[in-house]
């Protein structure tokens, strides 16, 4: 049976309902909706106050179980108790959550706390001296290779307005490694194709950068704003580079359920969505022999550590210098029957008998 693509989807909401008693001024609905309306206020990201938002709405459900409905109300083993139900919890899988996932259930309490003791809500801070866990610093994990990349870009039905706007799509998240964010953003204005540059403007780490596209992504994108939006445009232009079939921005949750819908019918086999075309963009680079910090201003990483995970990713350089540098890296020349081939399980036997 052929899966069904997504659909997009109206604009994602600001934040969840939080639990609570709103007429209660000391409660948590009263704070934690003041709190968010403090984070839009100084600028933090939609998605930023919806995440957090949606943990201090768990929180606050799990708290009120056990009788507890203020702030004031909260103390450190309080919290330590919640963390350790974080980490209790399971998947659809049965597998247990990842280190970063139990970070962000956290982190949110921490700094809301800190919030409340600053405007005076609560007396002192119980998440001050709350311990997350241990960070780790895993593998991406899956790449695409070349081939397997040209695999996926193919798949699009270039016949079609659609089509041919998932081809650029894709083209770009390869070309540039931008974020999933960062391509629904892309507005009109930021393309320069003279120049083969996109500009990405109030990216996650809330900064302006410069990318640049390359001749391959650069001629289908001019093709797609030329041929293929045009038609896509249902009255007044929003003035998005991408649009849905009804006129509008794309959102980021179904660009992520497109690019993945694509990956699966390819048959590569490999995990991933948006985010596997900026791993496979960094890693190839790498491995044509770019420098790490060139790689960290395309990706738009603010710490160059968050990039060398990419070196360990593409070990391919780091096999050249070990097979140029090490003295055992090399078979010794001679007769491969001789004393320089290794050992085998006959010669073993031999020896023994």
């Amino acid at each position: 049976m052929t899966r069904r693509r997504p659909r997009p989807k109206g604009t994602p909401r600001r934040s969840v309902a939080i639990p609570g008693d709103p007429s209660d001024p000391a409660g948590f609905h009263r704070a934690i909706a003041e709190w968010l309306e403090w984070l839009e206020v100084h600028g933090y990201a939609p998605q930023t106050v919806l995440d957090r938002s949606w943990n201090l709405a768990n929180f606050v459900a799990w708290a009120e179980l056990r009788g507890i409905s203020r702030p004031a109300e909260v103390t450190l083993p309080v919290l330590e108790a919640y963390q350790r139900h974080v980490a209790a919890r399971r998947k659809p899988d049965g597998t247990a959550l990842a280190r970063s996932t139990q970070e962000k259930a956290i982190v949110p309490l921490r700094l809301f706390f800190a919030w409340c003791t600053r405007s005076h809500r609560i007396l002192y801070n119980p998440a001050s001296e709350l311990v997350l866990a241990r960070k780790t610093h895993p593998l991406p994990k899956a790449t695409l290779s070349v081939e397997e990349a040209e695999v996926v870009l193919a798949l699009p039905d270039l016949g079609s307005p659609l089509g041919l706007r998932d081809r650029v799509m894709l083209e770009v998240l390869y070309a540039t490694a931008m974020r999933r964010g960062e391509l629904v953003s892309l507005d009109l204005c930021d393309v320069d194709l003279a120049r083969r540059y996109l500009t990405l403007r109030q990216t996650k780490n809330r900064w302006d950068r410069v990318v640049p596209t390359g001749e391959r992504a650069v001629a289908w994108l001019a093709e797609y704003l030329d041929r293929s939006r045009p038609q896509l445009v249902i009255g007044e232009d929003p003035g998005a580079v991408f649009l849905a079939a009804n006129g509008e921005r794309l959102g980021v949750k179904w660009l992520s359920a497109q690019v993945h819908h694509y990956l699966e019918a390819s048959g590569v086999g490999k995990p991933g969505s948006c985010h596997l075309f900026r791993h496979t963009a960094a890693t190839l680079m790498l491995e044509g022999g770019a420098d790490v910090r060139y790689v960290q201003e395309l990706l738009g990483h603010r710490d160059l550590s968050s990039t060398h995970v990419y070196t360990r990713v593409a070990p391919e350089r780091l096999a050249a210098v070990h097979a140029a540098c090490h003295p055992g890296a090399r078979l010794p020349s001679g007769d491969i029957g001789g004393a320089g081939r290794p050992p085998r399980e006959s010669d073993i036997d031999e020896e023994q008998r």
